[in-house]
């Protein structure tokens, strides 16, 4: 995995005169802004006053982001809780059928995460992602009247064509805002979102099931229709709360908007990113050696740490009620993960450690599930195999998000690691046959495979990372000592292949 890095000399006499080291201190103000000269020059600040302007970031859009993709989960995760309601026998689902319902959702939500993200810079993301929240909270909610098997699938493909968007989306869009080492911590926040969802859907399933015969419904159609409306709800909201981009969010100064794009644009780059499209950039990520391994790396936590209802691999023997119970301290313990596993990630600037960690645990949570224990040993191996999924997701997201330079480049390449990814858990809802109850020995024997792909896929990428990252070193020195200079210009097409870059390891 290594890389030729390569001295690529200045071709005209005012490209000379710029070197890496005079662009340490800053770029020149027209490169400054995203293209926006109506920003003044970035102001300095302290330290608190940095903390602030990134407090008052936070606070404006995490909590809704959080709320969509709460939502999100909630919404693809529910068929879990609706099986324990009736689903099953009301709509004669015998058979496999139960899990193909499962599996027709992946299909489209793969498919089209990539467009997604492309769409998304096109119809802006105060717009784009708040009307596909909208779009998939009325499918969800006709979910809830469906009749028979086909119209079930149906619903399940429109569902996942609907939330593609968001999650890539919205990974995408932090990116845009937060510099490298303050990703994932964002990302931990509103992905926190997704463990609470597993606990808030135990609870508000457990809940709903009570008006089970209303209206001549029974308990399952009733976890679709109200999940479907909160999502409706939320979307709505998301409207008149999410705003765009760094230059352009008129909650922020004109002072604190420089300031953010300025920080961001010149994150671990002495001269910014390439922000307009060219389709070399399509090609550069479909050949980048980094993304595969990456893909590799999400597959191997997607499909083991990702348990769409996680009752089905709960202790048997216990009510409907009971069963939905058990599923609420395992994920109030794994959000209570993903942010501390986060905070200190973005706080050491590292994240291999955290992965090594989540897919230990994971690996350790399935043995004992594998095993033939008693009940209670079980249930707690279940809380490792939550716990080390969900701790150690966004380290994975955000690693490649951070190894990815230039806008486009970024955005399609973490569209193409989480598209391509999530392929696992269309795998992942057909491991667990009803037939291999209660041990489920297949099931949990595929899902340590995976978790074991990614402990030898990790240490190649890190290995990887360190050889180039000293290559570089040593370039740098040699043109330093040579007195070989780079233009900006040639240093931003290069983007994450630049002498200059640096990978996070």
């Amino acid at each position: 995995m290594s890389e030729k890095v390569g001295v690529v000399r200045s071709t005209s006499l005012e490209k000379d005169r710029v070197s890496v080291e005079e662009n340490v201190g800053g770029p020149p103000k027209q490169l400054a802004y995203g293209g926006d000269d109506k920003l003044p020059p970035p102001p300095t600040l302290t330290a608190e006053e940095e903390k602030r302007l990134w407090r008052k970031i936070d606070m404006r859009i995490l909590p809704i982001l959080t709320l969509m993709y709460l939502c999100s989960f909630l919404d693809r995760g529910n068929i879990g809780n609706a099986k324990l309601q009736g689903l099953t026998t009301q709509l004669n689902l015998t058979g496999d059928k139960y899990n193909i319902a499962l599996t027709m959702y992946f299909i489209p939500y793969c498919i089209f995460e990539c467009p997604a993200n492309f769409l998304l810079k096109k119809f802006r993301p105060s717009r784009w992602l708040p009307g596909i929240t909208l779009l998939w909270g009325v499918i969800m909610t006709l979910m809830g009247l469906v009749k028979n098997y086909p119209q079930l699938v149906g619903t399940r493909v429109l569902l996942g064509v609907a939330e593609a968007g968001l999650f890539p989306g919205v990974v995408y869009y932090l990116s845009l805002w937060y510099p490298r080492h303050k990703l994932q911590y964002r990302i931990g926040l509103f992905y926190g979102g997704a463990s609470l969802a597993g606990a808030f859907s135990g609870l508000l399933a457990f809940a709903i099931s009570f008006m089970s015969g209303t209206a001549g419904l029974l308990g399952w159609s009733w976890i679709f229709i109200l999940e479907g409306i909160l999502t409706v709800i939320v979307g709505f909201v998301a409207f008149f709360v999410l705003v765009d981009f760094p230059h352009t969010a008129t909650f922020l100064t004109l002072e604190e908007r420089a300031w953010v794009v300025h920080r961001k644009k010149y994150d671990n780059s002495s001269v910014g990113e390439e922000e307009h499209f060219e389709y070399r950039h399509i090609r550069e990520t479909l050949l980048d050696w980094q993304i595969w391994l990456h893909i590799l790396l999400y597959m191997s936590i997607v499909a083991p740490g990702k348990l769409y209802g996680i009752s089905l691999f709960l202790p048997f023997g216990f009510s409907t009620a009971i069963s939905q119970l058990l599923t609420v301290p395992a994920y109030l313990l794994a959000t209570i993960g993903v942010i501390t596993c986060a905070y200190w990630s973005d706080k050491l600037q590292i994240r291999w450690p955290f992965v090594l960690a989540g897919l230990i645990t994971c690996m350790v949570g399935f043995g004992i599930n594998v095993a033939n224990v008693p009940i209670g040993v079980k249930y707690f191996g279940t809380f490792l195999c939550v716990i080390g999924g969900y701790s150690s997701f966004p380290g994975i997201v955000a690693w490649l998000g951070n190894n990815l330079a230039g806008h486009y480049k970024r955005g399609l390449g973490m569209a193409l690691h989480i598209g391509i990814g999530n392929f696992s858990g269309a795998i992942a809802s057909n491991v667990y046959r009803s037939g291999d109850a209660p041990r489920y020995i297949l099931g949990h024997s595929l899902e340590m495979m995976f978790v074991a792909i990614g402990l030898i896929t990790l240490p190649i990428i890190v290995i990887s990372y360190k050889r180039i990252n000293a290559q570089r070193d040593a370039a740098m020195k040699e043109a330093d000592e040579r007195g070989i200079k780079y233009s900006p210009e040639e240093l931003r097409r290069l983007g994450d292949r630049a002498p200059d870059f640096r990978y996070t390891i």
